[in-house]
């Protein structure tokens, strides 16, 4: 069995029945829309924008796509990247390039014309789809790599560089294709963040991505009455392998374009969502709107919504505290994992441990965990070490990178890079990136730690603490805070808060600035170490 039969066979129960739909708030004009398929409503025109597919169609798109790939030469073990902002098209894309045996290469949508051309040709990619979103960026690099790969455009007024994927693919046969697949086989290729230089390319089965259906829906429970909200970035295996819970339970699912609070909460009301799946910077964003006014829940209906979990980065129990103050019937999960472990879930809290809020958590369903030395000799509970995994949704490989694999697998143990430590109970906390650690006086610092601190500031809105070269000590922390919309606050005020920490773990600058965080929510610290490290600073330097 592979992920593509969950499809087919939704399709083949719940054919009729809606699957996906789009919303967009931030479109003010109605558009044409000329696929006779998608179902184009108009609530309000000039602020709900929405599209839906019914499983059927999902699947009869899928299958035409595969079968324009397969009149183009397209075979079992070739590549084909996905260069699209969530939309309605980019799954049935996904699935179709899946059905013709091929590797699904789903591509970061703020990358660079150079980071496009170098991620298609790390990967061998033989065909590439876009939306008009790259239009400019793959017109750059189109007579570097159209010698060797078709262009697909997916949109209205094709360029003169690409072909037409609607007028192509609407003309293709619906049955599904004949390719032969196991669990076994190659399904994707999906890229590190990159936030430390070029990503990585990861190699996974569709044994990984079966796995994670399974995860999902053994973490969250979907039933075919729940309705997923889906935010971020489907190129992510986060939000993807997070829809696979709604794909196993042939529910519902909704993509939001936008991550105001006011779409959020609206989407949720209209939509009538029961699971929703937030960064730690969205869900801060609907606290700091209830708290200010900004928004009113009671405008809002919210009954349904069952479930609110977080992913992708640490997150602060201050920010549960918070939350369950407003919304006291939701049941809270946090998930960890990345995509050399197919996304999230290796690692999660479980609804029933709300308790343990501030750990990751446990072992995920059918995964395995430890917490290692440098020479991974296992260490005891309460010492830090680094966390390693393993299961089904282990990456094969770095695709083409036979050191860089060797150096996070051994064993069908996974690496992770980050640090850990395990409590009395089994619960695994977070302690940081294995890189992001300070070593300052020969002292280790955990900058996560120091963050989760000071999130507890009702000023802060977002933090990130980082390592400033010092010629005495090595390294000093840095602590960059961005304040709360129509907040004051002063060093010295931060400084005072920060009397509560021990002494080596007190910031020694403090910079108010902006915090920047990648599509998945992510600080990206090497942009505040290239903006700080190195420069001279003109922030107070906190004495004692």
């Amino acid at each position: 069995m592979t992920i593509i039969d969950l499809l087919e066979k939704n399709s083949e129960n719940y054919g009729d029945e809606i699957c996906l739909v789009e919303v967009n708030p931030e479109v003010t004009e109605v558009r044409r829309v000329t696929w006779k398929e998608y179902e184009l409503t108009e609530p309000n025109p000039s602020s709900y924008y929405r599209r839906e597919i019914s499983w059927h169609v999902f699947n009869e798109k899928a299958n035409r796509f595969a079968n324009l790939l397969i009149s183009r030469g397209i075979k079992k073990g070739d590549k084909v990247a996905i260069l699209l902002m969530n939309c309605l098209e980019w799954l049935p894309i996904y699935f179709g390039i899946l059905k013709t045996g091929a590797l699904a290469v789903p591509l970061n949508f703020r990358y660079a014309p150079d980071e496009i051309e170098y991620c298609v040709n790390l990967a061998d990619v033989d065909i590439l789809v876009f939306g008009p979103e790259f239009i400019g960026r793959v017109e750059e690099i189109a007579d570097r790599i159209i010698l060797k790969r078709l262009l697909f455009y997916v949109g209205e007024n094709c360029p003169t560089f690409a072909e037409d994927y609607n007028s192509l693919a609407s003309n293709c046969s619906s049955k599904s294709p004949e390719a032969e697949l196991t669990e076994t086989d190659y399904a994707a290729i999906y890229f590190s963040s990159g936030t430390t230089g070029f990503p990585k390319a990861i190699l996974h089965t569709h044994q990984s991505l079966l796995h994670s259906c399974q995860v999902e829906q053994n973490h969250h429970g979907q039933t075919r009455e729940d309705v997923f909200l889906c935010i971020p970035p489907l190129y992510h295996t986060g939000a993807k392998m997070h829809w696979f819970g709604s794909l196993l339970s042939g529910s519902k699912a909704v993509l939001l374009k936008g991550t105001k609070p006011r779409y959020i909460l609206d989407a949720v009301s209209r939509e009538k969502c029961t699971i929703v799946w937030l960064l730690v910077p969205w869900a801060q964003d609907i606290l700091e709107a209830i708290e200010s006014g900004k928004v009113n829940l009671a405008d809002y209906e919210l009954e349904q919504w069952r479930l609110m979990h977080i992913g992708a980065q640490p997150v602060p129990p201050s920010l549960i505290r918070s939350w369950k103050k407003y919304f006291a019937h939701h049941a809270y999960d946090t998930n960890y994992g990345l995509s050399e472990s197919i996304g999230p879930g290796c690692v999660h809290l479980g609804v029933e441990n709300i308790h343990k809020v501030g750990a990751i958590g446990i072992a995920g369903y059918g995964w395995e965990t430890k917490i290692v030395t440098e020479g991974r000799i296992e260490v005891t509970k309460g010492e830090v070490g680094e966390l390693a995994v393993k299961g089904p949704g282990v990456m094969v490989e770095y695709y083409k990178d036979k050191q860089a694999t060797e150096e996070v697998l051994a064993d069908g143990w996974l690496y992770t890079g980050d640090m850990a430590m395990e409590d009395e109970d089994g619960f695994i906390f977070l302690v940081d990136r294995k890189k992001d650690v300070i070593i300052s006086g020969g002292e280790n610092i955990y900058p996560v730690q120091i963050e989760d601190f000071l999130r507890r500031h009702e000023a802060i809105h977002d933090v990130a603490v980082i390592g400033i070269p010092d010629k005495r000590l090595g390294e000093t922390t840095a602590a960059i805070i961005e304040l709360k919309s129509e907040q004051a606050c002063t060093e010295a005020e931060i400084a005072a808060f920060c009397q509560q920490l021990p002494r080596y773990k007190r910031p020694h600058r403090i910079i108010f600035d902006r915090i920047p965080r990648n599509p998945t929510g992510k600080i990206e610290k090497p942009k505040l170490r290239e903006k700080y490290c190195g420069s001279r600073l003109v922030e107070a330097q906190i004495k004692g």
